[in-house]
């Protein structure tokens, strides 16, 4: 079985704390759930050192057996020369910024030379990554440039509510204008497809959120709802989907969590992640959609205000790694 990749993230944040949790917590499934860090074995052993928390790093190379009991590591050749006695926890800079965005490069390359079945992120920071050289607002369209993926999309997923959004990181003023019908189709036929293909659901049933409030009241709160939102729908209709809507946002989340709909389609940011981390702050896994490989994440960032005080909690990052199995063995059941 090839193991997983976890990118180890900023290395002033608190993804190496989560990772060094996560495997203290996990030796008991290294043998049917191997997983490799990618990163560097100084920085794991310092922050294990700083924080109390026993570990045995070991160097790991492809080929390798994934041994139980020890955290394996990759480091990439391009790993830049960082010294921990020069890091400071919740102070990253363009040095981690170039570990960070490595990583991630490393992850996908050996992916794609299927030395790794998949892969898990740890938080970055996008200030760093920029500064480091890498043109990209975040993990999400990094990872869609690197796999030459045009489609893509972010899925927030929990054991309780499954959100997408049209639009991500769109100023709140500008959504209206960001919200085309090409945009909405997409989103709505990479739900479905990725719920049938990494979740198993045979036939999903979706919802769609309505931008406005009580979706526009018949045009007196808005009319994206009639000019954009319902048209979406019928076509998705016509062309085989279990979907409706545009329902009202402050009444679709409790019908999603009811078990009425395996995903909710969300216009913006805020309206989809505000009921899913009320539900699955500590468990909630980033899950991107549309890519050739499986990537997910924890849903968290890097908490730069606890990084380095032993209070992170490693619950997104071991729901992350049990959903990238589990989409994996979905998606190879499907290829069967």
């Amino acid at each position: 079985m090839k193991p997983l990749a976890i990118t180890m993230g900023c290395p002033v944040g608190i993804g190496p704390e989560i990772i060094l949790k996560f495997f203290a917590a996990a030796d008991h499934r290294a043998a049917d759930a191997p997983a490799v860090v990618v990163g560097d074995p100084g920085i794991l052993e310092w922050c294990s050192r700083q924080l109390g928390i026993p570990a045995r790093v070991v160097a790991w190379q492809p080929g390798d057996e994934v041994a139980t009991q020890v955290i394996p590591v990759f480091r990439p050749a391009d790993f830049p020369d960082l010294d921990p006695a020069t890091l400071i926890w919740g102070r990253p800079d363009s040095r981690t910024g170039r570990a960070m965005g490595c990583c991630i490069e490393t992850a996908v390359q050996l992916i794609r030379q299927q030395v790794f079945s998949g892969m898990t992120t740890c938080p970055i920071t996008k200030k760093s990554l920029n500064e480091a050289g890498y043109a990209f607002p975040g993990h999400t369209e990094m990872l869609a440039s690197l796999c030459r993926s045009g489609d893509y999309a972010m899925m927030m997923a929990g054991t309780r509510l499954r959100v997408t959004l049209v639009t991500i990181h769109t100023p709140l003023h500008a959504v209206p204008g960001a919200l085309t019908p090409e945009k909405i189709d997409k989103l709505i036929a990479m739900t479905a497809r990725s719920l049938q293909q990494d979740f198993a659901i045979a036939v999903p049933r979706l919802a769609v959120a309505a931008l406005n409030p009580h979706a526009g009241e018949d045009g007196m709160f808005g009319n994206e709802e009639e000019t954009l939102i319902r048209p979406a729908i019928l076509r998705a209709q016509r062309a085989g989907w279990r979907i409706s809507g545009p329902y009202p946002a402050d009444t679709v989340f409790y019908k999603a969590v009811s078990g009425d709909y395996d995903a909710v389609v969300c216009m913006y940011h805020d309206q989809g992640l505000i009921p899913f981390k009320l539900l699955h702050f500590k468990d909630g896994v980033n899950v991107t959609i549309g890519l050739p490989i499986v990537r997910t994440s924890v849903d968290h960032g890097t908490a730069y205000d606890i990084a380095g005080k032993g209070k992170a909690d490693p619950a997104s990052l071991a729901a992350a790694v049990a959903m990238a199995w589990e989409i994996i063995a979905n998606r190879s059941r499907g290829a069967q």
